[in-house]
């Protein structure tokens, strides 16, 4: 049998119940498209993080596209981000007609290095967007107050980072707008593709749900601004409503899985050995995934193949080196931590439902690789 780095079935199985009759719900509602249930999940999720607005958009993609248009970004602004991050965030800041511009990440965390932001500041930024990546907040205090003193919006990519916290306060919540992804794999995760942008500005909250509904507010045809189709779906939103009421336990179940690796892989740290995990000073991690180092990461991967067990590399190629990116001009070493990073991360399996036995199997066949190197 197989062990994969991430499987749903065994949540579905506990969880059967609750999701059918969240769709029996919808389906019988009598109304599919912005109902109850999205209105339901945007005023709980809004709640939960302790903010006034959450609208509900169709992906994690366009949470960030739609995001950076409701703060005012657009054509041949400059958006400064990271390119140790999925390619959707680039691609949402090209959506937007922005030109994203790259700092490099802290080789510790693979998070944004926020010491290098002021000096990529020219006349045509006007966004900052940081990655809350594998779990962990970027470090937000320096964002702020760059912010601020220049004019820039600022937008939190929370996609890998529900729950999170940075010195106590929500991701999502520290910047302008917080924009989240509930692709199925996520820490709180639907069973489709979903999104969602959360803001304590009523002027982003009207704005998106105008960009999210063909720019049209109240009288359908009549168009205020061009926006886009990007509605949540109601079915979605009802998963979401209930697995937002067991949201503590995922959290819970994966800080356990990350428990058990640190005790299991201790003894294989070390100079030239594997990197666990560092959470960054003053960071509650949620490991939406668990990713290690480890420089014979491609030998260790297929020989654990070996052993049935498939692990993911988050993520092999920066943006910056990917030929739908070469336009922006960034040549091989213009990023050195995030290219030397690309070579040697992969995640383990993490997800809450993994069991004991399937992460010692995981914990015993990479002791078994690394005694033989």
């Amino acid at each position: 049998m197989t062990t994969r780095v991430w499987d749903y079935l065994a949540e579905y199985e506990n969880e059967r119940e609750d999701l059918l009759d969240a769709v029996e719900k919808v389906l019988s509602s009598g109304q599919l498209v912005l109902g109850e249930s999205v209105r339901g999940f945007e005023e709980e999720y809004a709640a939960h993080h302790g903010v006034a607005h959450c609208v509900g958009v169709d992906n994690g993609t366009n949470a960030v596209q739609l995001g950076l248009e409701a703060l005012g970004v657009g054509r041949g602004d400059e958006v400064i981000t990271v390119s140790n991050t999925a390619a959707p965030t680039v691609i949402a800041i090209d959506a937007a007609g922005a030109v994203p511009v790259f700092v490099d990440v802290l080789p510790e965390t693979a998070l944004m290095d926020t010491s290098q932001v002021a000096a990529a500041i020219t006349e045509r930024t006007k966004a900052i967007l940081p990655v809350h990546l594998y779990g962990q907040c970027v470090e937000m205090a320096p964002l702020r107050e760059l912010a601020d003193a220049h004019g820039l919006r600022l937008l939190e990519d929370c996609a890998q980072a529900h729950g999170a916290r940075h010195h106590g306060q929500l991701a999502g919540t520290m910047g302008d707008a917080g924009a989240f992804s509930f692709y199925p794999t996520k820490v709180l995760g639907a069973y489709g593709d979903a999104g969602a942008v959360i803001t304590a500005d009523d002027e982003v909250d009207r704005a998106l749900r105008q960009l999210r509904y063909y720019g049209m507010e109240e009288v359908y045809y009549v168009v205020r601004t061009p926006g886009h189709n990007s509605r949540l779906d109601e079915l979605q939103a009802e998963i979401l409503r209930r697995k937002l009421r067991r949201f503590p336990r995922y959290v819970e179940g994966r800080r356990a899985v990350a428990d058990r690796y640190a005790e299991g892989l201790r003894d294989l740290t070390g100079p030239g050995g594997l990197v666990l995990p560092a959470v960054a000073p003053g960071n509650d991690h949620v490991y939406y995934v668990y990713v290690v180092r480890h420089p014979r990461r491609d030998e260790i991967i297929e020989e654990l193949k070996g052993h049935g067990i498939e692990l993911n590399i988050s993520y092999p190629w920066p943006v910056h080196t990917m030929s739908g990116f070469a336009h922006l001009g960034y040549e091989e070493g213009a990023l050195p931590v995030t290219e030397s990073l690309a070579h040697e991360i992969f995640s383990l399996p993490m997800y809450p439902s993994l069991s004991k036995d399937t992460q010692d199997s995981v914990i015993s066949a990479l002791h078994s690789v690394l005694a033989t190197s």
